[in-house]
């Protein structure tokens, strides 16, 4: 069974324009450990982040794996991101890459996260998801919620931008 660990930054990114639902396109169980959870305090983020998790929501955090993270991590401090990848250390699968995967706008994350194994993506990826698996979410609802996520502080260069739109389309 898959599961989906969402870092910080991509809760900040879909929470900020009220678009946390849009993880459920996933197929597995969305992990957010209690301490990420912990670190959004910015509104409205913290309270669509709240409102998302009445529903089914996992946020154990693999703590035997923790220090495991930290060492591989070095002197790079993520804070309650690492929580994350112990979670990927905890879950991957070297015969299945689809075990494990990871959300997150986080360069550091992402690519431990993909060389540990795991799937990866950020916000703009789960919102291609959402177009492409919810016959409900139409490209240009798709197209306008990734310029709001754009408009919020997560900015993308105008190719990467263009290309994220596209992919929707």
């Amino acid at each position: 069974m898959t599961r989906i660990y969402v870092g910080p930054t991509a809760l900040y990114s879909l929470g900020q324009v009220g678009e946390l639902s849009l993880l459920d396109a996933f197929d597995g169980d969305i992990v957010i450990p209690e301490p990420v959870i912990d670190e959004v305090q910015v509104e409205p983020t913290a309270t669509n982040l709240a409102e998302y998790r009445e529903g089914d929501v996992d946020t154990g955090v693999d703590e035997a794996h923790v220090d495991q993270a930290e060492s591989l991590l070095g002197d790079a401090d993520l804070g309650a991101a690492v929580t994350v990848l112990a979670g990927v250390l905890a879950h991957r699968d070297s015969d299945d890459r689809s075990a494990v995967a990871v959300v997150s706008e986080d360069r550091t994350v992402r690519r431990m996260g993909q060389g540990l194994g795991a799937e990866v993506t950020s916000s703009f990826g789960v919102v291609v998801r959402a177009a492409i698996e919810d016959k409900y979410l139409k490209p240009t609802q798709a197209k306008r919620i990734v310029r709001r996520i754009d408009q919020h502080g997560m900015h993308l260069t105008g190719e990467l931008r263009e290309r994220a739109v596209g992919e929707v389309a």
